[in-house]
């Protein structure tokens, strides 16, 4: 047993070091973009062509798309910037960097009123910088329902995939898994692909071969420099409108403020019927909340906060939604170089993933009394932090929902949000059909030679039940029914949607219904999380809605040059700012 640690202490170190040389060699090379600038130094008032706020997974490739054509482009993301530690996003260091609450991180903790922790992305880049990294694309439904064309859809995809995504290595613990996951029946063997097709793949990854994180910020390279302005800790309180009687409301600016508490104006320039617009992709979390701050929701909580009404819409906030998290921890007997998850089992509605190495205790947020475990396995749990291998799922969908609402006129205030886990009794025979097909897996002969002899299912089951994972109560047959074991254990996958759904928010267009020059582009227009992991397909929304705008405007373009010759003063007729 000293034999193996000292192994484990080598390994870990020589990780540690060829980590360090590699963050510093991405470091050299990480993009240096003139055009983001901490908020600090904008002007007091400003005008653009097109305002996007939140510089995430959708509104980075959604800026760089924009500022392409011929209009200028602002984006206000409220945290920082990925480049300035890039240390921090480095494969090993991705569960440290996730759960840490500090208040300069990457990451905004919240806990859902089902009592389950949860993670809102607060940095350039949005939930790619903070993420497993598993890229794949969406299921063909998927597209139908968000109203993108499989063609479109591809050449996102495509342009996505040359600045952001690798083929992953060939780690030692995702082939024992994949082996495993074929060997119990998750069938056919898909090799290496990005589609979601039933059976068990390896797919793309965000992280290249030395470990270094490329995120959504990454396709600002895409982005015409003289034409984009990216703003860091530039938080929005509200979005402004015009409103006239007998007219819809019209979104014309908005309001945010710096790190040193100073207030700025952003203006869409009045340039005729050209198609400026204020673009919220602020996340699942974020543009329902900015919504209803800004007067957008249902009329009697805004009126109760005090918050002027603009528009009466009572589904903001509703139908949202999260893909519960199952899954076991198995020590294993080795030491096994860590890694993020990059093989999957896709079987019907079932997702089956994997990483290993990481210190999970993170992700606990309490501690139950312990029960009687084996030796060895007591050994394994009590010494080791990384010799873990969490195999975990989710489920398509999923049916149950909830609703998120506002607990304050504060816009750094997390709102308050309830998903509703297993509320529907489809879901939970859902996780337990996962959770059989993860037990199936680490039973198989190609995980026994990792297992600890006479560790038993129960042991580990009782492994996970003792971590509190959540804030939930415990019940004492959690270890022996699996419908229980999901309820006591449920974890957010971050794959949370809704709260502006497509039909009941915006429309096909992602245009806020109700509303002028407003839209939604993010997962808060989802009915469900699409694929494994839904980063890929929120990437090539941004891209491919961006192109549908960028259309637009120039048709718009070519309409007013068609029907105002060129001696006409177009400047007398339309005052632009």
């Amino acid at each position: 047993m000293g034999l193996m640690y000292s192994w484990k202490f080598l390994s870990l170190v020589f990780v540690a070091v060829f980590a360090n040389f590699n963050g510093l060699n991405y470091a050299e090379k990480a993009p240096k973009f003139s055009f983001i600038r901490e908020a600090t130094s904008a002007p007091e008032v400003s005008f653009y062509d097109y305002i996007i706020i939140g510089g995430g997974t959708a509104g980075c490739p959604l800026a760089a798309t924009l500022s392409t054509g011929d209009a200028k482009v602002l984006v206000l993301e409220r945290g920082g910037s990925p480049y300035t530690n890039t240390t921090k996003i480095r494969m090993e260091n991705f569960l440290s960097t996730l759960s840490d609450n500090s208040p300069d991180s990457f990451s905004q903790a919240f806990i859902s009123e089902d009592g389950v922790p949860n993670n809102r992305a607060r940095v350039l880049g949005g939930g790619t910088v903070i993420n497993v990294g598993f890229y794949g694309r969406a299921e063909p439904s998927f597209l139908k329902q968000a109203g993108v064309e499989e063609a479109a859809a591809k050449d996102a995809y495509a342009w996505v995939e040359k600045k952001v995504v690798h083929k992953p290595v060939a780690f030692e613990w995702q082939w024992a898994v994949r082996r495993g996951l074929l060997e119990v029946g998750v069938l056919p063997d898909n090799g290496f692909t990005y589609a979601h097709i039933n059976g068990t793949k390896t797919s793309g990854t965000i992280f290249d071969t030395n470990g270094n994180r490329h995120t959504a910020a990454d396709l600002l390279q895409y982005a015409n420099p003289k034409r984009i302005k990216v703003y860091l800790h530039a938080v929005v309180h509200k979005i402004t409108f015009a409103t006239k009687d007998g007219s819809r409301p019209k979104a014309e600016g908005v309001i945010f403020y710096d790190a040193n508490g100073r207030k700025h104006t952003a203006y869409l320039k009045k340039v005729s019927n050209r198609g400026s617009e204020i673009v919220l992709s602020a996340g699942a979390i974020g543009s329902p909340q900015l919504l209803m701050l800004s007067g957008i929701g249902p009329a009697a909580p805004l009126h109760s906060l005090g918050i002027k009404v603009v528009l009466d819409q009572p589904m903001v906030g509703q139908r949202m939604a999260d893909n519960p998290l199952y899954g076991l921890i198995m020590p294993y007997t080795k030491s096994i170089p860590l890694s993020t998850a990059t093989v999957v089992g896709i079987l019907d509605k079932i997702y089956i993933e994997t990483l290993n190495g990481y210190d999970f205790s993170s992700l606990s947020v309490g501690s139950a009394a312990p029960t009687q475990s084996s030796k060895p396995f007591q050994e394994a749990s009590a010494n080791s932090t990384t010799n873990l291998g969490f195999i975990l799922g989710k489920f398509k969908g999923p049916i149950s929902e909830g609703y998120l609402e506002l607990q304050s006129t504060n816009v750094s205030d997390n709102p308050n949000v309830r998903f509703n886990y297993y509320q529907a009794e489809e879901d939970l025979r859902r996780c337990v059909h996962g959770m059989k097909t993860i037990i199936n897996v680490l039973n198989s002969e190609s995980l026994s030679r990792y297992r600890f002899r006479n560790t038993t299912t129960r042991e580990l089951l009782e492994m996970m039940v003792n971590m509190q994972v959540n804030l939930r109560p415990r019940h004492p047959n959690a270890t022996t029914s699996l419908e229980q074991y999901c309820i006591d254990t449920v974890m957010t996958f971050w794959h949370y949607h809704g709260g502006c759904r497509i039909g009941k928010v915006v429309d096909r267009d992602y245009k806020v219904i109700g509303v002028e020059s407003l839209r939604v582009i993010d997962a808060s227009t989802f009915a469900f999380s699409p694929g494994t992991n839904p980063q890929a397909t929120i990437m090539m929304l941004g891209r491919s809605i961006g192109l549908r705008i960028r259309r637009s405007r120039r048709r718009r373009s070519n309409f007013l040059s068609y029907n105002f010759p060129l001696k006409v003063d177009k400047k007398k007729l339309f005052q632009a700012n």
